[in-house]
C-alpha cells in the first residue's frame, strides 16, 4: 500500500520551511506595528521622554525598518530558489518542467547590512541628543549663575542690615553714604 502513495517528502519539508517562515514574517511586522502604535500613542498623549530612551526606540524603529525590507524582498521577489523549489516539487511529481540548470545567475541589487533609513535615524537622534545635552547645560549654567547671584545679593542685604551705619559723604557727590558698608543713606530713608 506505501508504494501506491506519491512521495510527499519534498513538499512536506517544503510546507514546514513556509510555516516558520510566515511565523516569523508575522513576528517581525507584528513587531514593528507595535513599536508605531506604541509612538503615535505617546505622540498623542503628549508623554515626556528622555534623549535616551528616543535615541533607543529610533535605532530599534530602524532595525526593524530593515527587516521589514528583507520581509517584503523575500516574499514578492521571484528568485532563482523560488524556482529551484517549483523544479524539485515537479521533479517529486514525476513531471519536470525545466532543468535547474536553465536558471541563470541574476543581477541581485546590493543591499546594504545596515539601511540606509537606520543610518539616517541613528544620526537624527544622535544630532537631538547633542542639541539637548547643549540646552541642558546652558540651562544650568544659567540656574548656577542666578543662584550665585541671590546669594550674593542676600549676602551684601545681610551685610547691610547687620551693620552699623556711619554716615557721611567722603566722595563729595552730594549723597551720604554708609562710611563701613557703602550703602547710600536715602536707599535707606527712601
Amino acid at each position: 500500500m506505501a508504494n501506491n502513495q506519491p512521495p510527499d517528502g519534498f513538499k512536506q519539508l517544503l510546507n514546514s520551511m513556509m510555516q516558520r517562515r510566515w511565523y516569523i514574517s508575522a513576528m517581525v511586522l507584528g513587531g514593528f506595528m507595535m513599536i508605531i502604535a506604541g509612538m503615535f500613542t505617546a505622540i498623542a498623549m503628549k508623554t515626556a521622554m528622555a534623549a535616551e530612551w528616543k535615541e533607543l526606540l529610533l535605532l530599534l524603529l530602524g532595525a526593524f525598518i530593515g527587516s521589514y525590507g528583507k520581509i517584503i524582498d523575500y516574499w514578492f521577489s521571484d528568485t532563482d530558489k523560488d524556482k529551484m523549489l517549483v523544479q524539485k516539487m515537479d521533479e517529486e511529481d514525476g513531471v519536470s518542467l525545466g532543468s535547474v540548470n536553465d536558471i541563470k545567475e541574476s543581477n541581485k541589487p546590493f543591499t546594504p547590512i545596515i539601511p540606509d533609513a537606520f543610518v539616517q535615524g541613528a544620526q537624527a537622534a544622535r544630532d537631538l541628543a547633542v542639541v539637548e545635552n547643549k540646552q541642558n547645560f546652558e540651562l544650568e549654567k544659567d540656574q548656577q549663575e542666578h543662584e550665585q547671584e541671590m546669594e550674593k545679593l542676600e549676602f551684601e542685604h545681610h551685610a547691610h542690615r547687620q551693620c552699623v551705619h556711619e554716615w557721611g559723604d567722603s566722595d563729595h557727590d552730594g549723597h551720604e553714604e554708609c562710611q563701613k558698608c557703602g550703602l547710600l543713606r536715602e536707599n535707606v530713608e527712601g
